[in-house]
């Protein structure tokens, strides 16, 4: 007689920590574009200010999504992942203290963001893959629910975050609305604390396994094969050069006052670290995948195998990145845009006495969210199977990059109204709000499980360390693109459109995510799913 599953008993504290934490996320990040235009960016001539709110709110996005990777690293390493989660929290903790101490002072806000940055990217991918840890074989089918609620009450503490920090803000200044995020992660903190004794607590690797994907890697890269060259090796090579003449070209451009003709005065640490980062990540996959098989008798088939399988997940995360270049603009590009909108409070049906700021729209995303994951589980997803239509991870992650698009060319029109001169509602942004979210949900609460479930055991913290920095380079390509349209001759061009700059961009992201949507269809054809679950005790 068998035992039904049941749900661990420890996944409650998991959950409270996130939804307390995602409040203290969002509840800072949402307002950070409104505080930086209206307060910490004042000295800056006026026409200045947004184009340098972007900067610094897409710089602290590629921070947040970039730092993943000490943390995977770390937990895999050395700590495992209930101590790293719980020391980077102190950290995020001292980040939030710092931005309600110095609103005023620039360097010290900037130094509490690293530190949100640091803490908040170092806990993301554990947390997640945390979740996953509490389940094995026998209720591995409870992981999709709970994971969708994971998703869902990460968009319960969004949604109050949202919709009142910009009230706060407003209303009580700075301090108090850094400050209430603060506080929410304390507790975040002490709910995850008192879950210790519960935990299921997957030791690290310490470094241990001769058989993981670095030592495989690096054993394909290093074999020679008599008669065959070593192509893989050099393609690696090419990659690390490229990467160490991005960094040297702002050195030299930065520090020794040279001006290289092919290095844009605009490309900051930030962006020139992404664009190294990227270049490593993608000639030395493209090296590794080349010369693997070397690897074969050195290391089991079964590590060579889950290598070749985490170099083409890979390839699936990169080929999302421009949907994280149009979604995390919705707290830069469309809350300046809502800023130059008309707030209809003379309007009967308009909610005048909650939504009084445009930063406040943002709110639609986490309020949707929470709505269309049981919609999509109860009644889109069991109507499109009786048509005959399997709604796969990797067909529902397409599907999300398009409606994003979507989104954007409908940004894009709203845009234009606003440059003819006509007063426009900040209503018509409830449009472009519902189907990005859509396409959210389709993309990135699929994602959690799809990441988890395709990696091996021993690389689980560092392939959703990967996934998060899909994140990274999104925001990217928005600040390569800001970057490009300070060029004097790419702005005749679009000049030469008819349309505005912020217009023209919108729809060149809208087209951006199609193109990417096509490239996504195409390899996921050919993708095979895995199952990569703990065995049941």
């Amino acid at each position: 007689m068998t035992t039904a599953a049941r749900l661990p008993r420890q996944i409650p504290f998991i959950m409270g920590n996130e939804a307390c934490e995602r409040f203290s996320f969002y509840g800072m990040r949402n307002i950070l574009t409104p505080f930086l235009v209206s307060t910490l960016l004042m000295y800056l001539p006026e026409s200045e200010r947004a184009g340098m709110a972007k900067e610094v709110f897409h710089s602290f996005v590629i921070g947040v999504y970039f730092f993943p990777l000490l943390g995977g690293w770390l937990s895999d390493r050395f700590f495992g992942k209930y101590n790293t989660v719980l020391w980077f929290s102190l950290i995020y903790c001292l980040g939030h203290a710092c931005l309600a101490v110095f609103e005023s002072h620039r360097q010290g806000f900037y130094a509490g963001l690293l530190l949100i940055a640091l803490g908040s990217g170092g806990i993301k991918p554990l947390v997640v893959s945390f979740v996953g840890d509490q389940f094995d074989k026998s209720n591995k089918h409870m992981a999709k629910i709970v994971f969708d609620f994971f998703y869902w009450t990460i968009n319960f503490g969004s949604f109050f975050a949202s919709l009142l920090m910009p009230i706060f803000l407003r209303n009580y200044g700075a301090a108090v609305a850094f400050g209430i995020p603060g506080i929410l992660m304390g507790i975040a903190t002490l709910l995850f604390w008192l879950g210790r004794k519960d935990y299921v607590r997957v030791p690290p690797t310490r470094g241990e396994d001769p058989h993981s994907f670095f030592n495989v890697a690096r054993t394909a890269l290093t074999t020679n094969a008599e008669g065959r060259g070593n192509p893989g090796r050099f393609t690696a090579l090419l990659g690390a050069v490229v990467a160490l003449g991005f960094l040297l070209s702002w050195a030299a451009q930065s520090w020794g006052g040279i001006d290289l003709p092919y290095w844009s005065n605009d490309f900051g640490f930030v962006v020139s670290a992404c664009l190294a980062l990227g270049v490593l990540i993608a000639f030395g996959g493209a090296g590794v995948s080349m010369q693997l098989d070397r690897a074969r008798g050195a290391h089991p088939d079964a590590a060579v195998d889950s290598v070749r399988a985490v170099l083409r997940i890979l390839i699936v995360f990169a080929l999302t990145t421009p949907f994280w270049s149009l979604f995390d603009q919705k707290a830069s590009t469309w809350v300046l845009q809502g800023n130059t909108m008309h707030v209809p409070h003379e309007a009967w049906w308009w909610p005048s006495w909650l939504v009084k700021e445009p930063a406040q729209m943002q709110a639609l995303n986490p309020l949707l969210i929470m709505l269309l994951i049981p919609f999509n589980n109860l009644i889109l997803y069991p109507l499109l199977r009786r048509m005959g239509f399997d709604p796969t991870p990797l067909k529902r992650m397409g599907w999300g990059i398009v409606f994003a698009g979507f989104a954007w060319i409908i940004a894009g029109f709203i845009q234009l109204n606003i440059d003819s001169g006509a007063s426009t509602s900040l209503a018509w942004q409830v449009l472009p709000y519902l189907l990005l979210t859509f396409g959210e949900v389709l993309v990135s609460a699929t994602a959690l499980e799809f990441a988890y479930s395709q990696a091996t055991q021993a690389m689980k913290g560092v392939i959703m360390a990967f996934w998060y920095l899909t994140s990274t380079f999104g925001s990217l390509w928005v600040l390569l693109t800001n970057a490009g349209v300070r060029n004097e001759a790419v702005l005749a061009n679009i000049s030469r459109t008819g349309f505005s700059e912020n217009a023209f961009l919108m729809f060149f992201f809208a087209a951006f995510a199609f193109v990417a949507a096509l490239g996504f269809a195409l390899y996921a054809r050919r993708y095979k799913m895995q199952d990569n679950y703990r065995a049941a005790v």
